[in-house]
C-alpha cells in the first residue's frame, strides 16, 4: 500500500474505467516551479542562447506576465530564438534537462496521484501550455500515454521559428480536451483535472471533479468559494527553515555517533565494534533528526543469513543513512571512487572500512573488489547498489554484474533490498532532505551456492525481476 493513501484516498474509493479521464497540468502541479527556467538556464550555460535571445525572452515573457501580449504573441516571441535549429538536437536536450533537473521536481503526491489514476484504468493526460521537449520526457516516465500541449512548427525537421495553432492555453487548452474526450469517448462529468493556475478556468469548468493543486492566490479564492477541494505540496520547491536545520542536524549527528564508538576503539581495541556502533547509531539519529520514518516489510530477513551480499536500488543520496538504520552491524559498503574526496562523508566511509572501487576502469575495479570477497569470508556483510549509480526516477536500472561475481566467489546468498519511495526524502541531486515516509521491502535470501558463471546473466535478470514486480505492487 503506498505510503500516500490520504492524497488517493478519494481515488482509489471512486469508479473505474476507461470512460474516465485524469487530466494534469504541468508546472506547479507535476513538478514544483516552471519547466521553461530549466531551459533558458541551460540555453545560457551552455551559449546556446546568447544575449540577445535572452534578452528578448525576458522582455517578451514580462510583457506577458503585464498582460500585453497574448500567450501565442509570447511563445512566438520565445521560439524566434530557435529558428533554423535542429528539433531531434532540441529533444535530445529536453531530455538530459528532464533527468538533470526537472525529474527531481517531481510532486512525489502528484505522482502517486497518476499511479492511482492508472492502477483504476483511467485515461491519463498531461494537458500543458508548455512544448513537447519539456512534457515528453516526464510522461514517458511516468508512463502517461497521452499529452496534448503547444507545439513548435517544423520544416525538414527544423524550427522555423513559428508555432502551431491553436495554443494550449486557456480556452485552448479547454477545447483541445473536448477534442480528445470526444475521440477516446470520455465522460468529461466524471473526469479530473489537477492545476496550480487561474488561467485553467475554463478547463476547471468543464469537468465534473476540478482539483485545484498548489493554487495561486486567485485560484485558491476561487476554489473556497465554488467549494473545490484543493491541495498543497511542500514536498519540492524552496525548502523551508526547519528543512535546512533537521538536514544538517541528521548529517551533523554523524560526529556523536562516531564519538559514541570511540570507547570501544580505545578500551576494547575493536574497529569493528567501533564501527558497528557507529554504524547502527547514526542510522537512528540520523532519520530521527531528518523526520524519515522508515518502514521495513520483511525485517526478518536482513538477520536470517549472515554473511550476505545486500544489494539495493540506489534512489537516493538518503539510502546510506537508512541501510546503516537497517543493517546496523558487521557490514562493509562498496561506494564509487569519487566519493572518497567528499570532504564529509569520505573520511567517514573510509574509517568505516568501505571499499571504493573506479566504476569506468573495469580491471582496477574488479582488484578492488577482493578485500570485500575477503571480508564475507570473515563473517561480515557486503552491500552494494547492482545499478552502480542513482536513478533520478523510481524506474530500475541496468544491473552490473558486481555484486553477483562477489556473491557466486564467496557462495554467499544475496539479499535484495527494495526501497520503493526513498525519493520522497531526497532526489538525485538534492541537498536538502524532506520529511517523508520511507517503505522499504527485504525479501528472503536467494541462495547462490549452486550457481554458475555462465548463468549468470540470467540469475541477475532474475533477481531484477524481483526488484521491478516490488516496484510496481
Amino acid at each position: 500500500m503506498s505510503v500516500h493513501t490520504d492524497v488517493t484516498r478519494e481515488i482509489d474509493g471512486g469508479p473505474g474505467g476507461g470512460k474516465i479521464g485524469a487530466f494534469f497540468d504541468l508546472d506547479g502541479t507535476l513538478v514544483a516551479g516552471f519547466s521553461a527556467v530549466e531551459f533558458v538556464r541551460d540555453g545560457v550555460v551552455s551559449g546556446r542562447m546568447g544575449l540577445n535571445d535572452f534578452g528578448e525572452t525576458l522582455r517578451t515573457a514580462a510583457r506577458f506576465q503585464l498582460g500585453q501580449v497574448s500567450f501565442s504573441a509570447f511563445v512566438t516571441g520565445t521560439a524566434g530564438s530557435l529558428r533554423g535549429r535542429s528539433e531531434e538536437e532540441f529533444r535530445e536536450i529536453g531530455e538530459r534537462i528532464f533527468r538533470e533537473r526537472l525529474a527531481a521536481s517531481i510532486y512525489p503526491e502528484s505522482r502517486a496521484l497518476v499511479e492511482a489514476h492508472q492502477r483504476k484504468g483511467h485515461v491519463v493526460c498531461v494537458v500543458s501550455a508548455a512544448t513537447p521537449y519539456q512534457v515528453e520526457p516526464l510522461a514517458r516516465d511516468m508512463s502517461i500515454e497521452h499529452v496534448l500541449c503547444t507545439k513548435l512548427e517544423v520544416k525538414d525537421g527544423l524550427f522555423t521559428g513559428g508555432i502551431m495553432r491553436p495554443t494550449v492555453y486557456g480556452e485552448g487548452k479547454a477545447e483541445a480536451v473536448r477534442k480528445f474526450a470526444r475521440a477516446h469517448e470520455l465522460r468529461l462529468k466524471d473526469s479530473w483535472f489537477y492545476t496550480d493556475s487561474d488561467e485553467d478556468l475554463p478547463l476547471l469548468d468543464i469537468v465534473g471533479k476540478p482539483r485545484p493543486t498548489n493554487p495561486n492566490r486567485r485560484l485558491a479564492e476561487i476554489a473556497v468559494k465554488r467549494g473545490w477541494p484543493l491541495r498543497r505540496f511542500s514536498s519540492r520547491g524552496t525548502p523551508g527553515v526547519s528543512e535546512v536545520l533537521r538536514t544538517t542536524l541528521a548529517l551533523g549527528s554523524m560526529v556523536p555517533s562516531f564519538l559514541l564508538g570511540l570507547p570501544s576503539m580505545l578500551l576494547d581495541r575493536s574497529s569493528r565494534r567501533f564501527i558497528n556502533i557507529a554504524t547502527a547509531t547514526w542510522g537512528e539519529l540520523g532519520t530521527a533528526m531528518a523526520g524519515v520514518d522508515l518502514r521495513v516489510s520483511g525485517e526478518q530477513h536482513l538477520w536470517s543469513h549472515r554473511p550476505a551480499v545486500f544489494i539495493f536500488n540506489h534512489q537516493s543520496g538518503i539510502d546510506v543513512l537508512l541501510l546503516c538504520k537497517m543493517l546496523r552491524r558487521d557490514i562493509v559498503g562498496i561506494a564509487k571512487q569519487e566519493l572518497r574526496a567528499n570532504p564529509i562523508f569520505g573520511p567517514a566511509f573510509a574509517a568505516a572500512g568501505t571499499v571504493f572501487i573506479d566504476r569506468f576502469n573495469r580491471e582496477k575495479a574488479i582488484e578492488a573488489m577482493q578485500p570485500a570477497v575477503d571480508a564475507l569470508r570473515r563473517g561480515l556483510s557486503i552491500v552494494i547498489a547492482p545499478e552502480g549509480t542513482r536513478s533520478p526516477t523510481p524506474r530500475l536500472g541496468r544491473f552490473k554484474k558486481g555484486a553477483f561475481h562477489l556473491a557466486l566467489a564467496a557462495r554467499a546468498p544475496l539479499v535484495p533490498i527494495v526501497f520503493r519511495n526513498a525519493l520522497d526524502a531526497l532526489p538525485k541531486n538534492g541537498l536538502i532532505i524532506r520529511p517523508a515516509t520511507v517503505e522499504a521491502v527485504v525479501h528472503p535470501p536467494i541462495p547462490t551456492a549452486t550457481w554458475k558463471v555462465e548463468e549468470l546473466d540470467a540469475r541477475i535478470e532474475e533477481v531484477r525481476g524481483v526488484f521491478e514486480r516490488t516496484l510496481a505492487e
